[in-house]
């Protein structure tokens, strides 16, 4: 087989991949850059979970979709703006829009709580992306990274990044000589987005209730954001609450 001949090939397994009408349904549900669950697919498909587990193979043999463990759950997402842009494209040929994810989560819980030790919900998530937009985060090296992780969502800080982050009073050489990971993408339960997690986020976390950024409920994971926190957020991050 020629290149020409493959490359039509491969065409035209990613077209009936897309083709099929379940596997349409999860691929444009994953296109608003939130992870699902395989159980939460098969819902949105309206297939059978065996069934759904079948279309998500396809999906991730043709490289639509990959597939990130966390705990007990594996979350499948879009493989990248490539794909999203591949399924904008046909959106606009075939008209009409798709109705939005809407979380379920308590609205206190969604905007901040902990998870474990570090910052989740839409705060935690929108720290996670202001880190990476003002360049402080770096993948990390295979060497750099803990013994057993897999590394694939492991971060390091930029010479930038250390210094602003040592400047709030973050040890950032305490976070690294511990026993875990230094600092790596977590996704989020609500959001279904990544916020950062590992030893950085802890002492991230730890600063921000030291300088009262962030007060915590007492009889829950809810975190509230102070009028010192919001000014601080706003000054260090460009992050307005």
């Amino acid at each position: 087989m020629n290149v020409e001949q493959q490359h039509d090939t491969a065409v035209s397994r990613i077209a009936a991949a897309i083709g099929d009408p379940a596997r349409s349904r999860m691929l444009y549900c994953l296109s608003d850059g939130h992870a699902r669950t395989s159980t939460e697919l098969a819902v949105v498909a309206n297939v059978s979970p065996s069934t759904a587990s079948a279309h998500l193979n396809r999906l991730m043999a043709e490289r639509l979709i990959k597939v990130h463990a966390q705990g007990k759950h594996r979350y499948y997402s879009l493989e990248g703006s490539g794909v999203a842009e591949v399924l904008e494209g046909l959106s606009v040929l075939a008209g009409g829009e798709r109705p939005k994810f809407v979380p379920n989560t308590p609205d206190r819980l969604r905007f901040a709580r902990t998870c474990y030790d570090h910052i989740a919900g839409t705060l935690g998530v929108s720290l996670h992306d202001r880190l990476h937009g003002l360049k402080w985060l770096s993948s990390a090296s295979r060497s750099s990274t803990v013994s057993g992780s897999s590394g694939s969502n492991d971060y390091d800080m930029t010479l930038q990044g250390e210094k602003a982050l040592t400047g709030m009073g973050i040890d950032l050489d305490a976070a690294r000589t511990l026993r875990r990971r230094f600092a790596c993408a977590c996704l989020d339960w609500s959001e279904r987005r990544p916020h950062l997690g590992g030893a950085l986020g802890a002492a991230l976390l730890e600063v921000a209730l030291k300088k009262r950024w962030v007060s915590q409920d007492l009889d829950s994971r809810a975190l509230r954001v102070t009028a010192l926190g919001r000014r601080e957020l706003q000054a260090r991050f460009d992050l307005q609450i």
